[in-house]
């Protein structure tokens, strides 16, 4: 896997400067805000893909009946926020998206729906005080069969509201110029941005301090390239130095229990894969879609969470696994 340098930036590290004998001169090129993120992302460790998995909840219902697609935590107030494509035949081309708010047991707290925003492939939670700001896609393109996003946004979660692309409520992002189908995702351990995103013809992770995206003026301090050798994408997200990826699909006559769900750790210093495992986790589940990951914190400690949609059409049930272990 080759590592990816776009307009002229670099994946950012405090290791990577030491070695380059950087002194006080490219410190000052990188700034403040960037040193910072820069050490933090080499201080967590790297989750064990391998490591025996526990489930989150199991079984639970949504919203909305349809598939789960991603799902992130408040881990400052204990919520759970999913993402669906809203219930109705034509939601998946039209960008409609439906959001649930959940206790950590799987309760129903409220929703609200995302008109015209795009797919639901990542979300992300900026908790404030005893509210959150949710991160997602927004001006969805289609492409005949689904809607992908082409900018992100910011807004509160209210319950029961309904939004629009055009919504005052939403604050719109475009770190990058001419960027399909964007995602985000937010590593609650260094309160950075993910950004996955289609640019020249490449599937592309940008990460960000989240407070240079809000303030407008972001840099990039890693950029990487999506490897080659997955299989269905299915969501992502970061810890520190490293980005997770989830994918596969459902059980199908093709792809029998246990099906062919990988999990895939990327060091963002140098984009090479460092690990990548299959899981048969609860494999016992019906239909067993992998669908969305994020990043949680249990009593201070990580979890890395990856769900699973299950049940019959119409009646789609969300799963979601853990893995704690770190390396």
């Amino acid at each position: 896997m080759s590592y990816s340098s776009i307009n002229g930036i670099r994946g950012v590290t405090r290791r990577g400067l030491l070695a380059a004998g950087a002194g006080a001169g490219a410190m000052a090129a990188l700034g403040l805000t960037g040193i910072r993120e820069a050490r933090a992302a080499a201080a967590p460790g790297r989750f064990n893909l391998a490591a025996t998995p526990e489930a989150l909840i199991l079984r639970t219902a949504l919203y909305d009946e349809t598939v789960l697609q991603s799902f992130a935590f408040d881990n400052t107030n204990g919520h759970l926020y999913t993402i669906q494509v809203k219930n109705g035949a034509g939601s998946p081309v039209a960008g409609d998206l439906c959001v649930t708010k959940l206790s950590l047991t799987g309760t129903i707290l409220g929703h609200m729906y995302l008109m015209g925003f795009g797919h639901g492939v990542q979300i992300g939670v900026e908790p404030s005080g005893s509210s959150a700001y949710l991160w997602t896609e927004t001006d969805g393109a289609s492409d005949g069969t689904n809607a992908w996003g082409r900018k992100l946004a910011r807004f509160k979660f209210v319950n029961g509201q309904t939004l629009t692309t055009s919504s005052s409520a939403l604050t719109k992002y475009a770190p990058v110029a001419g960027a399909t189908s964007t995602t985000c995702a937010i590593d609650p351990s260094t309160n950075r941005l993910v950004m996955r995103y289609r640019l020249g013809g490449a599937v592309r992770y940008n990460v960000y301090a989240l407070s240079a995206v809000k303030a407008g003026n972001a840099t990039a301090l890693f950029e990487v390239v999506q490897p080659s050798g997955l299989g269905t994408f299915q969501g992502y997200t970061a810890y520190g130095q490293y980005l997770y990826m989830l994918d596969g699909t459902a059980y199908s006559a093709s792809n029998p229990n246990p099906g062919n769900t990988y999990l895939t750790s990327v060091d963002l210093g140098t984009g090479e894969v460092v690990q990548r495992s299959f899981t048969a986790a609860w494999k016992s589940l019906d239909y067993r879609e992998p669908e969305g990951m994020a990043l949680q914190f249990a009593a201070g400690q990580p979890r890395l969470c990856f769900g699973f949609a299950s049940g019959a059409a119409g009646v789609r049930k969300a799963n979601i696994i853990y893995k704690s272990a770190l390396l």
